[in-house]
């Protein structure tokens, strides 16, 4: 089930801006129940699950380890993925997963949450603005053969959203 909603939720939100191939390139290498059952599996990997009338409506991925270079905390946690599926989007789904995401934060004695978001994203960007995060550099995201710049946002947990 995660495999297929994050595949569609990534193709649904990224395909109609990037080269089919790099597209279906990536969806091969990031997503398939194999890679997601490895997720699940893998301590440092927490997935949360959103759900509206017994369907799922999003999910979000954090995952503990190295930060990016450019991010200016000492205890970070990393959200990997947060998507909605097209049919949920602008309906609060993201903003219950990124409260949850910052709770969790919160519980594991973290300082901070941090994520990259690909620089054409101006949504998403704008979605995390209004909850407190900021632009604190850049790191190189491949799709495919096509090496794209992901913005790299952090928030601080003492920091309130807009």
């Amino acid at each position: 089930m995660l495999a297929m909603i994050a595949a569609t939720a990534f193709r649904d939100t990224f395909a109609a801006d990037n080269d089919p191939r790099d597209m279906a390139d990536y969806l091969a290498r990031a997503f398939g129940p194999e890679l997601q059952r490895a997720e699940l599996a893998d301590p440092a990997v927490t997935v949360l699950l959103a759900e509206r009338d017994g369907e799922v409506a999003g999910y979000a991925m954090l995952v503990e380890g190295t930060a990016a270079p450019c991010v200016p905390s000492a205890n970070p946690l990393e959200i990997a993925r947060l998507y909605s599926a097209k049919a949920s989007i602008g309906s609060g789904v993201g903003a219950a997963l990124l409260r949850r995401c910052l709770d969790e934060a919160a519980a594991r004695g973290r300082d901070s949450l941090w994520l990259g978001v690909w620089e054409r994203n101006r949504r998403a960007i704008a979605f995390y603005e209004r909850w407190g995060f900021t632009d604190v550099g850049s790191q190189p995201f491949t799709l495919g053969r096509d090496v794209q710049t992901d913005r790299v946002m952090m928030r601080r947990l003492t920091e309130a959203p807009r």
